[in-house]
């Protein structure tokens, strides 16, 4: 319970985290040295010190009930004070005791007279500025006894913890600052993964402490690997579209020039499932990588793809919410809102597009009115090339099972979420694509 607590209060960045760590043992420190020093200073030595005084006292009150009348015990009286620096006067005054709320030692030197001094009246701390004014009843009258209140405590003892505190504080603000200056390097670090995650590439140069040099160039060596991989797969690619277009060119010129038939139309018409099936194949092995990403309007994207795909397919524009641009490839985007469209449009009658932008993401709703998918198999057909009979009609189209992987594979890029739905309106399927901003 208490280990739950303390994990959902806790700061998130690693900045914050280490400031905490060095903070909470600062602070301990400084609590223990203040309670320490009150114990010791505004408590210990100031005991000693009013006790001190109150021997003094005693011998003062001692002369005066030695005397034989008032006006010889003031006068006796004033022969022992004077050497101690005691003020005396005859009569008790009206203070009471008392002292401010914030002088700390004010309580145990009250508590030291009382215990010490027969016949105290009142220790009053507070009405006559650096002095205690004392009223003690003796057996010759009432004395008033004014009492320099530095011979009671210790002078400014303030001071040490003042001391204490400046210190603590400026170490550490110097600690933070340094702190900072080493957690930069790995924020640095998170931002070029984060963004190279996202399909961007932000300059980055390793720096920092060794460990994470060593993370900055590991991920730099990784990231130009992948690049490569993306460089050689994407020539190979280009290769094998070129080798395979060939034959199936020479194919094509060959069923034109053959009569026609019911065998020359089937063949015709696998040459051209043929030809679909290596554009969407090559399509999603290339992806849109090379795409340049820049910043784009969300409901404009919107809004033109359903202008544009209008023209040739039912498909509807829903809810435009919210406003604001972000960094993205929009063509990526309209590539994979329009395999979504398409492959509503092959299995229902009818697709609705909408858009909703908050300040942390944008969502794109791709929803249809065919079967839709059974919850128990959303997640596997996203995987490439596969159909699944019992959720969507193959006899309406000609797909070949890419759609809805290659439409993933471009949220990923952009570092989204892509989830499948029920539509709650049309009844079939529900995509949709959130993208963080």
């Amino acid at each position: 319970m208490i280990a739950r607590f303390l994990k959902d209060r806790m700061p998130r960045s690693l900045y914050a985290r280490a400031a905490l760590i060095l903070l909470v043992p600062v602070m301990a420190i400084f609590l223990m040295v203040t309670v320490a020093s009150i114990q010791r200073v505004y408590e210990g030595v100031s005991r000693q010190m009013s006790e001190g005084i109150a021997n003094e006292i005693l011998l003062i009150i001692d002369r005066v009930e030695s005397a034989q009348d008032a006006g010889d015990a003031l006068e006796a009286a004033l022969e022992v004070a004077a050497p101690l620096g005691i003020e005396i006067a005859a009569g008790a005054s009206n203070a009471k005791t008392q002292r401010s709320f914030i002088d700390l030692s004010g309580k145990t030197v009250i508590a030291t007279l009382e215990a010490a001094v027969p016949g105290l009246l009142a220790v009053d701390l507070s009405s006559r500025p650096g002095y205690a004014q004392l009223s003690i009843e003796t057996d010759k009258g009432a004395l008033r006894l004014d009492i320099l209140r530095r011979r009671l405590t210790p002078r400014n003892p303030h001071q040490f913890l003042v001391l204490i505190g400046v210190t603590a504080v400026l170490m550490s603000a110097i600690a933070l600052i340094y702190l900072r200056n080493q957690v930069r390097p790995i924020r640095r670090l998170a931002l070029a993964a984060e963004a190279f995650g996202k399909g961007r590439v932000v300059p980055y140069r390793p720096s920092g402490a060794t460990e994470v040099r060593s993370a900055g160039t590991a991920f730099l060596d990784m990231r130009d690997r992948i690049e490569r991989q993306i460089d050689q797969r994407t020539m190979m690619l280009s290769g094998v579209s070129h080798d395979l277009r060939t034959p199936l060119t020479r194919m094509k010129l060959g069923l034109s020039l053959m009569e026609e038939g019911e065998d020359t139309e089937a063949m015709r018409r696998d040459v051209e499932d043929m030809e679909r099936m290596l554009e969407a194949f090559l399509a999603f092995a290339r992806g849109d990588a090379r795409e340049e990403p820049r910043r784009t309007d969300p409901i404009d994207l919107v809004r033109d793809l359903v202008q544009r795909s209008a023209r040739t397919q039912p498909v509807q524009l829903g809810a435009l919410r919210g406003e604001g641009t972000l960094v993205l490839r929009p063509d990526s985007i309209k590539r994979a809102l329009d395999n979504l469209i398409s492959n509503g449009i092959r299995y229902g009658h009818e697709a609705r597009v909408s858009a909703e932008i908050t300040e942390k993401a944008v969502t794109f709703v791709v929803e249809d009115s065919g079967p839709g998918i059974p919850p128990e198999q959303r997640d596997y057909v996203l995987k490439a090339f596969t159909r699944l009979d019992a959720a969507r009609n193959q006899d309406n189209g000609t797909g070949v099972g890419l759609g809805l992987t290659i439409a993933a594979d471009i949220v990923r890029q952009h570092g989204g979420v892509f989830n499948l739905g029920e539509s709650s309106d049309l009844g079939g399927l529900r995509a949709e694509i959130t993208i963080p901003r």
